[in-house]
């Protein structure tokens, strides 16, 4: 039997990562959630919605776009996949609009969610405010000084923005406290996870939900090159979900090369560094088994990123899987490489792009191309949130 990377097992697992890892006080929510979210998101009234959400709404399809002056630097094709141009300004919308018609489905009154760089709560305070329900989102306190654009347009859409004080206060910290909450109100919480990570169902839902982004890839391609296959797609990597998205229809075509930037820090071995492919160790962080960066006690060590998106400790399971399997490749890039890589953009193409898409930019420069190639690098969130960072550093 052929195994396809797009799919987990029964019980959750990309080859061996993924599985269910959580308090006994969460098991009913996460087994109601993994026996019915197939059967509901696959409803025609569920997709008719979604996908009239995702057009009138969201603004999709996102244009697919080929960045001449980038591409003859490198001597190849290049397109941007326009993420940036979702409504909210990433592809975080796809799948918390997903969710939210999940959660109401399940009969959920209040939305909980975790952010790092505040795309994704963004996007959930979003769809809360849309759908008229409760919305609480949890940020460490480091990102909200960091992100404070976000911040501000959370609290305009209604959400309560809840800071985590504990550990190194980004992304682990506000997951940690968001499972807090969910622990505690079982009953009427749903938790929009914001990326492929978390207990199962999670990271294969998020994928599913964010595939939309490779599937209008290959249409698109198919109708500017006459075929729907690249020949490499790259996306930045923290916990993963826009490069599940943007992977998700080629995992399964081996001619397309699948390239994933990590964010590198001051450095992989420098101790400040968010490269968890080449730093982790399997283990259990939020819910799943997956690569992490531990301490040989299994203590998580802390990670650093210039991007808060991308400041996470761990990556999701499928992500784990294509680096152990070598069916993905994966990259890093530094901080002061992110930032170098999109100040040149923001000159080259007239777009100025989030600090976590910086990072795959920046990776262009580590790989070498035929004249015959075409790349796409999903563009998956814009850089007005991370204006502050840019002025510091012009």
């Amino acid at each position: 039997m052929e195994v396809s990377y797009q799919k987990p097992s029964s019980q959750g697992y990309y080859g061996s990562f993924g599985g269910a890892y959580i308090p006994e006080m969460l098991h009913r929510n996460v087994s109601a959630l993994r026996t019915k979210y197939l059967e509901i998101i696959y409803e025609d009234g569920f997709q008719n919605e979604f996908q009239d959400l995702l057009r009138d709404f969201v603004g999709r399809p996102t244009p697919l776009y080929l960045a001449e002056r980038l591409s003859n630097q490198f001597g190849t094709t290049i397109y941007f996949k326009r993420e940036d141009l979702c409504h909210t300004g990433a592809h975080k919308i796809n799948n918390t609009i997903g969710q939210i018609l999940l959660a109401q489905r399940l009969g959920k009154k209040r939305i909980i969610a975790e952010t790092g760089a505040g795309q994704h709560g963004v996007a959930t305070a979003t769809v809360c405010a849309l759908k008229g329900v409760e919305c609480i989102v949890y940020m460490g306190e480091k990102d909200i000084e960091r992100q404070a654009p976000n911040v501000a347009r959370m609290k305009m859409l209604g959400a309560t923005v809840i800071p985590a004080m504990s550990g190194s206060k980004t992304l682990k910290d506000a997951t940690n406290e968001a499972i807090r909450d969910w622990i505690n109100h079982p009953d009427d919480t749903h938790y929009i996870i914001g990326s492929v990570v978390g207990p199962h169902p999670y990271p294969d839902m998020v994928a599913r939900f964010q595939s939309v982004i490779s599937e209008e890839m290959r249409k698109q391609l198919l109708e500017k090159t006459g075929s729907e296959l690249p020949t490499h797609v790259m996306a930045c990597v923290g916990g993963g979900s826009n490069a599940a998205g943007a992977f998700y229809h080629y995992l399964d075509e081996p001619s397309v090369q699948l390239i994933a930037v990590e964010a590198a820090g001051h450095g992989v071995n420098s101790g400040l560094s968010a490269a968890t492919t080449q730093l982790g160790k399997p283990g259990i962080l939020h819910g799943s088994k997956s690569l992490l960066m531990q301490t040989e006690d299994g203590q998580v060590v802390e990670p650093h990123s210039i991007s808060a998106g991308l400041d996470y400790p761990g990556i999701g399971p499928l992500h784990a899987h294509l680096f152990k399997s070598g069916r993905g490749t994966f990259l890093s890039a530094t901080d002061d490489e992110a930032l170098a890589a999109a100040f040149e953009l923001a000159k080259l193409e007239g777009i100025i792009p989030a600090l976590e898409t910086a990072h795959a930019f920046s990776a262009l420069k580590q790989m070498k191309f035929k004249k015959e190639d075409v790349v796409v690098i999903c563009l998956s969130g814009r850089g007005d949130k991370d204006l502050s960072t840019y002025m510091e550093n012009l």
